[in-house]
């Protein structure tokens, strides 16, 4: 036999004075501290984990680099040229080097290319329109040298030698206007040459603020 719903004449269960109140009081106490432990469970299992990860094994994978390995993979150079390795090149050596590598990328002359248009855009930073090129907006020429022997030609990074960076830098800077076609660049002249936008960039005069870090337990 089914029992009476509230729409068959059946008085609805009434809760005695006060008791729903109370259960209503009740609810967000038992949510909160539901709240309270799911956040205490996970601080919990943050730091279990943390001191299991100090602890896994290392499998025996790898070594430590030794120093000509960590000398061939820094290549990065500052701006004022520190660092610069041994070698040289001109703009009428880097030619030849850039049609080989260079140019079905970026055209013939470094204007027209499928990528970064590299030449020209002198006096166009303070327009509307701005043309980022190595003469209108690169500062150093350092770290051009620097660019390109890290990271050209995009489909071999790293290869070139010294000698094809720095010549390659020197046709770069020639076909800006900003060099000769027969002016040695090495790690004494580069950082003498005077880029278009050398003054364009300012320090950020902001503090530099880093969240601490809290090593782990052990």
């Amino acid at each position: 036999m089914s029992t009476p719903s509230a729409s068959q004449g059946a008085s609805p269960r009434r809760l005695p004075d006060g008791a729903g109140a109370a259960r209503a009081r009740t609810r967000p106490v038992r949510r909160a501290t539901w709240s309270v432990v799911a956040v205490g469970s996970a601080i919990v299992a943050a730091a279990a984990f943390s001191d299991v990860a100090a602890q896994l094994p290392t499998y025996g994978v790898g070594r430590t680099p030794t120093a000509a390995e960590v000398e061939a993979w820094d290549l990065t150079i500052p701006f004022d040229g520190v660092g610069l390795p041994p070698g040289s090149g001109t703009a009428a050596l880097g030619g030849p080097i850039y049609v080989e590598r260079c140019t079905s990328c970026h055209g013939e002359r470094g204007e027209n290319g499928k990528y970064d248009r590299l030449v020209g855009g002198h006096g166009t930073l303070t327009t509307d329109r701005p043309v980022l090129t190595i003469g209108s907006f690169w500062p150093y020429a350092p770290t051009l040298f620097s660019y390109l022997r890290r990271a050209q030609p995009i489909d071999e990074p790293g290869s070139l030698t010294a000698d094809q960076a720095y010549a390659l830098t020197a046709y770069l800077l020639f076909l800006n206007g900003i060099v000769g076609e027969h002016d040695v660049m090495d790690a004494r002249t580069l950082p003498l040459v005077k880029m278009a936008n050398r003054d364009g960039f300012v320090p950020d005069p902001r503090p530099e603020v880093r969240p601490a870090l809290t090593p782990a337990r052990r």
